[in-house]
């Protein structure tokens, strides 16, 4: 068992870095205008600074090569964090294009895929399937990274929201990865100390955003502890788990997709259809819908922890039946209380 205080060191490293790391960020971006314009789909009124992704980033690097274990796996994503990193700073100060964004998530995900080896190679049992053909394998790893790296960046649009579903999830994986993959349990606590350090400032009302810089990062780095969670083979129902871990962000991702696919629009379409916007149309503050969003992803993990024993299918099952029940109570919000899109 590895020892505890070098995962404390770990994590107290990256949130001390990251935390000291913003005040400087923060008064550049205000003396070069570096500023998120706020505009009608946006929540927060005021310029704030959209780079805090630096500070996580530092935090998250220095920790790791510092106290982590660059085994196989680790070291390509190390480098796929590079990649994502540049083009989130690029897109945070001039905008890139969405090709250019998906281009670089290509490259980041095929680098931690084909030299990493990281991918998904069983689905363990759900709808009795088991080991993946190859190609079915890399093709199905490349969706999961692509998907989840985008599904938290879309959940970002609140103060302190994306930075807390990060903290909970990572935080989950690595309690998992502390027994069971020393490696990746490293990787889970650099990130969770890093977003603690940077939520310091980016809680309501928050004084930095984390960016594309941070959303792509902390997406992509979830996305492959995921993967890795998945794959380590030491937890039952582990597929159906780790999409109760990351419920929040999956479940936000294909509801807003299927509602714009539905009114003949691009699934990337940008609109106030997430869930953040319907509990914010309750008249509920911004603390207060981070907080239930939290509770019930803290719930869910519960209930699939506790009902693993089921099997994968019966349990994404009943995550799917809690995700009609959540849909139908967030459409007839809209219902009630419109919102102006």
């Amino acid at each position: 068992m590895p020892n505890i205080l070098d995962i404390f060191l770990c994590m107290l490293w990256s949130f001390l870095i990251a935390i000291f790391a913003v005040p400087s960020i923060i008064s550049v971006s205000h003396r070069k205008k570096l500023f998120d314009q706020p505009n009608h789909r946006t929540i927060h009124e005021l310029l704030t600074p959209r780079l805090g992704g630096l500070a996580i980033f530092a935090g998250f690097m220095s920790a790791l090569t510092i106290f982590g274990d660059m085994e196989l796996g680790v070291q390509q994503l190390l480098a796929g964090c590079l990649i994502l990193f540049f083009i989130g700073v690029k897109d945070d100060i001039v905008t890139v294009s969405a090709f250019k964004k998906f281009f670089v998530q290509l490259l980041a995900a095929g680098i931690v895929m084909f030299i990493g080896e990281v991918r998904i190679t069983s689905f363990q049992g759900f709808m009795g399937i088991y080991d993946l053909e190859i190609g079915i394998s890399y093709g199905f790893t490349f969706l999961v990274i692509i998907g989840i790296t985008n599904a938290i960046n879309l959940i970002d649009g609140l103060d302190g929201l994306a930075g807390s579903l990060i903290l909970l999830i990572s935080l989950t994986f690595g309690i998992y990865f502390y027994s069971y993959n020393l490696p990746y349990a490293f990787v889970a606590f650099s990130l969770s100390g890093a977003v603690l350090g940077f939520l310091r400032y980016n809680f309501y009302r928050a004084t930095i955003f984390m960016g594309d810089t941070g959303s792509l990062l902390c997406g992509f780095i979830v996305a492959v502890m995921a993967i890795e969670f998945i794959e380590m083979n030491a937890v039952g129902s582990a597929p159906a788990l780790a999409v109760g871990i990351l419920v929040i962000p999956i479940f936000d991702t294909i509801r807003v997709f299927s509602i714009r696919i539905l009114r003949g629009q691009s699934p990337f379409h940008p609109d106030r259809n997430h869930i953040h916007h319907r509990l914010l149309s309750l008249k509920l503050s911004q603390i207060m819908v981070v907080g239930i969003l939290i509770l019930f992803n803290v719930i869910t993990i519960l209930i699939m922890v506790n009902f693993a024993y089921l099997g994968n299918t019966k349990l994404l099952v009943m995550a799917l039946l809690i995700a009609f029940l959540c849909n139908g109570a967030l459409v007839l919000i809209k219902e009630k209380t419109p919102i102006n899109e």
